[in-house]
């Protein structure tokens, strides 16, 4: 069969608190998002593997505080007036270990967050200690941050977030097909994402429906990718 023109539409992911799915692997993190008045020295880092929903719960936290978010790589657009006027979210500080100019950005805007009595939220894919901070003063501030982290998935977990990529771009496979994925895939929120996105190519690629012969040779693909 003579393959289709396929678009690669962006899909528009759901950041609300009523579209993140609770299991053991985020429970605590979420409830000590939603504590967030409470956190000591108004400061929290939030760590967990890439796609583990370390952005969803970012969004959770700014509807919840009014906080602006920003990723480590734009610290240039945030300006004392930003830092003065409401909380902070700070993603995948991971990006910029080993820079000293952005290092020594953030912890100016470390500093001038806290002396603006403002709460701050920093993401990273792993703990302080393993981020590769180079500046001792930042790395400092950072390992005296409460912490909380986010697993990788359990089989309800997985399953919940398979469904939700597919809703994200509006693709609604049956049941059958979400659960022969989680029960056959490795086993992470990357490697989630990315089956999604293959299945989705494929299926506009071929014509083929969202089934379980699809999510079969997808599979056997991207273990191909993967080796």
């Amino acid at each position: 069969m003579a393959k289709q023109l396929a678009f690669d539409l962006p899909s528009v992911p759901a950041l609300g608190r009523e579209d993140f799915f609770l299991s053991s692997a985020n429970t605590l993190a979420m409830s000590v998002i939603e504590d967030w008045q409470n956190w000591p020295n108004r400061k929290l880092v939030l760590t967990g593997p890439k796609s583990a929903g370390k952005t969803h719960l970012a969004h959770v936290w700014a509807s919840l505080s009014g906080a602006t978010i920003h990723s480590a790589k734009s610290l240039s657009t945030i300006t004392p007036d930003t830092i003065s006027s409401a909380p902070l979210v700070i993603e995948d500080i991971q990006d910029i270990a080993g820079s000293p100019d952005a290092e020594t950005a953030l912890f100016h805007i470390h500093n001038l967050c806290q002396a603006a009595g403002h709460s701050i939220l920093f993401t990273a894919d792993t703990t302080i200690r393993s981020v590769g901070l180079i500046l001792p003063d930042l790395l400092s501030r950072l390992q005296g941050t409460s912490t909380v982290a986010l697993d990788e998935p359990d089989d309800a977990l997985l399953s919940a977030v398979l469904l939700k990529l597919f809703a994200d771009r509006q693709l609604m496979p049956a049941p059958t097909v979400t659960q022969y994925l989680a029960a056959n895939m490795e086993r992470s929120f990357d490697a989630a994402a990315q089956v999604v996105e293959l299945m989705d190519k494929e299926a506009l690629a071929s014509g083929r429906a969202l089934n379980r012969g699809l999510a079969r040779d997808v599979l056997d693909n991207f273990r191909n990718l993967s080796s």
